[in-house]
């Protein structure tokens, strides 16, 4: 068995291929190493999963649809793990080309590949994000989808609708994974805790969206990890209850699923700050500002379709997780911890 990960360099790609690497699996990490962020912290990813003689590494873009095509029939890749997407709410702001490009035209090449390819089970990257407007908490996946509050937001739940339509009409096993904020080491330095580490490290003042009145469902990536492989196991299948009536937007009558992973425990933005204080050491400088467009004051995860099918659930608390966060920054950017 040979899996494709797509967005092997970037934060979740790299946990995921690293875990799959130290349990015998032969992978084939794809990523076109582009300048989002430093790609130094890429690259310092990319070293480590080199080092696995199972790993083969393809710098491609998804919109190189020759290229792709090419791996898949190369490598004779049997699963596929899509992670690679552009990320982030603000950017899409700005940038919305980069997400169509990437998360629908991308998500599109990905499609026909596993078609040709006769891929036993795709499993892709949605978002929390796909809740949108909803404040109906906690999120299930059986809830409406049709109000994303950014463009990030509607590719993701585009994704998921091009997904079913390739497992309609193809038989092709897609399973949705809807992330909820994915915190761990070497994490993104576009997001919150990697922004905040920073910034308190070096006495700058941070910024806090809404005056800190918000709340995420922050998920370990550790944890993440465990559950995204733990549904290799676990191919998307019609299900024989699925009534046209009363339709369940979660499975279908055709190969399809769709899960929320997250810790189902909210976490006040403030009281984020304050433990990462703690970790760090340091007090931080509170920049207090409006909402942001295209933000949402809460995400809280109904998980319990994943634990149940899987058996298993996140474990890791929140002081925990930014601990060992602050440890990898440390260690990586070679800071000494406040004396």
């Amino acid at each position: 068995m040979t899996i494709l990960v797509t967005g092997a360099a970037g934060f979740i790609g790299y946990h995921l291929s690293n875990r799959l690497l130290a349990q015998g699996c032969a992978i084939v990490g794809l990523d076109n190493l582009n300048q989002y962020y430093d790609r130094s912290l890429k690259n310092a990813r990319l070293q480590l999963l080199k080092q696995h003689p199972h790993f083969i590494f393809e710098q491609t873009d998804l919109l190189d649809q020759e290229a792709l095509t090419h791996i898949f029939t190369q490598h004779k890749i049997t699963k596929v793990i899509h992670m690679a997407a552009q990320p982030g709410v603000r950017y899409s702001l700005t940038e919305p080309h980069a997400y169509i490009n990437s998360n629908i035209i991308g998500f599109t090449n990905i499609l026909e590949c596993c078609r040709h390819a006769s891929i036993e089970h795709l499993i892709y990257a949605s978002s929390s994000s796909v809740y949108g407007a909803n404040t109906k908490q906690p999120f299930q996946e059986t809830d409406a989808t049709n109000h994303p509050m950014s463009l990030y937001a509607a590719t993701k739940k585009s994704n998921e609708l091009m997904a079913h339509s390739y497992s309609s009409l193809y038989n092709i096993p897609t399973t949705g994974l809807r992330f909820f904020t994915v915190y761990g080491p070497w994490g993104r330095p576009d997001m919150a805790l990697f922004k905040f580490t920073q910034k308190i490290i070096n006495e700058e003042p941070i910024e806090v969206f809404n005056e800190g009145q918000l709340y995420r469902d922050f998920t370990y990536v550790t944890d993440i990890a465990n559950l995204t492989l733990e549904m290799l196991n676990h191919p998307a299948q019609a299900n024989p209850d699925w009534n046209a009536q009363t339709p369940d937007p979660s499975s279908s009558y055709s190969p399809y699923a769709i899960y929320n992973i997250g810790n189902s425990q909210p976490v006040k933005l403030l009281d984020f700050i304050r433990l990462l204080e703690t970790a760090i050491g340091k007090p931080a400088i509170l920049k207090m500002t409006p909402m942001q467009p295209g933000d949402v004051h809460s995400t809280y995860s109904d998980s319990s379709r994943i634990i149940d099918l899987c058996k298993m659930q996140p474990t890791t608390n929140i002081a925990e997780g930014i601990q060992a966060f602050v440890a990898w920054y440390q260690s990586y950017y070679k800071i000494a911890a406040p004396v």
